[in-house]
């Protein structure tokens, strides 16, 4: 891999680094650039245009050099800084959870509006298949009244979420389970959760190995991989959600928009009680989202 040429500004060194990542086919590589800079520097990429002309000390350049080739090489930019922003939170990652991604800023979106966790004094939250917490803690964090209990079937991720939630003073207020060990069942009574929110693997297993070598090489399988339509472990979430969750409660769920899962999946929540059963859309376009309500009815 060709050295990174040493530099003095940090303007001279993103104009280098952009041109050094692009090479190396790094999607939006002066963003890429920017994002490492400004965790180096301790600050905000939009901070950074008032530093242009700040010279980077040696240890700084070695160290935006290091991540640079590490980032060429395929590596995630969220693993390679360590932190990323979601919604309010600002989430230490690594290879434990999958990279929190916006798409799944929207997912929250969607649960915060749902009238029964505004109607709660104390609304009860459930984030099923939590990786590194980004949906629990955001939740925690933009709806102070509300319980909060993540689950997943991950130590490493949980280890990860708990160290989140301490990070962000936030361990008093979520519930971090471990549900290889413990049947959701006996840990919530039937009827007592407010809204379950979720963004399960969901991928088809001949897909997983389709995926972009890098996102295989670095981000954990098993948050990946819901079996052979992907829909195996959405159908469990739903599952678990007709019986757990209040009538008029809500469950909100991310799925795989371009093997079509949102029809499938609508149908079988209907089948299970769920009524209304809405398909939303990412800001792309795709149908990635279902929002569905446990009817009152029998």
């Amino acid at each position: 891999m060709d050295s990174v040429p040493p530099a003095k500004t940090l303007a001279t060194v993103l104009d280098g680094a952009g041109a050094f990542l692009a090479k190396y086919g790094v999607d939006s590589p002066r963003a890429t650039a920017e994002f490492l800079a400004a965790r180096l520097l301790r600050c905000k990429r939009g901070e950074l245009p008032a530093r242009a002309a700040t010279a980077l000390p040696e240890p700084i350049l070695e160290a935006m050099r290091r991540g640079m080739r590490r980032v060429a090489a395929g590596e995630p930019l969220q693993y390679v800084t360590g932190q990323w922003d979601f919604r309010t939170v600002t989430l230490k990652t690594d290879r434990r959870a999958l990279v929190p991604r916006p798409e799944t800023e929207e997912l929250v979106s969607l649960a915060l509006a749902h009238p029964a966790l505004r109607a709660a004094a104390a609304p009860l939250v459930l984030d099923y298949g939590t990786g590194s917490g980004c949906i629990a803690l955001a939740v925690a964090k933009e709806l102070p009244a509300a319980r909060v209990v993540a689950v997943d079937v991950s130590a490493d991720a949980l280890a990860l979420a708990r160290e989140n939630a301490e990070a962000l003073g936030l361990a008093s207020r979520v519930a971090f389970v471990d549900t290889s060990e413990r049947d959701l069942g006996d840990l919530l009574e039937p009827g007592s959760v407010d809204a379950i929110v979720s963004n399960p693997p969901y991928i088809p297993s001949a897909a997983v190995d389709r995926l972009d070598p890098k996102v295989l090489a670095h981000e954990p399988r098993l948050a990946l991989d819901g079996g052979p339509d992907g829909m195996a472990v959405l159908r469990q979430v739903a599952e678990e959600a007709s019986m757990l969750l209040a009538s008029g409660g809500g469950l909100f769920l991310e799925l795989d928009a371009e093997s079509g899962q949102a029809r499938p999946m609508a149908a079988y929540l209907r089948e299970l009680g769920f009524d209304p059963v809405r398909a939303h859309r990412d800001l792309a376009g795709a149908e990635r989202f279902l929002s569905a309500t446990l009817s009152d009815g029998l």
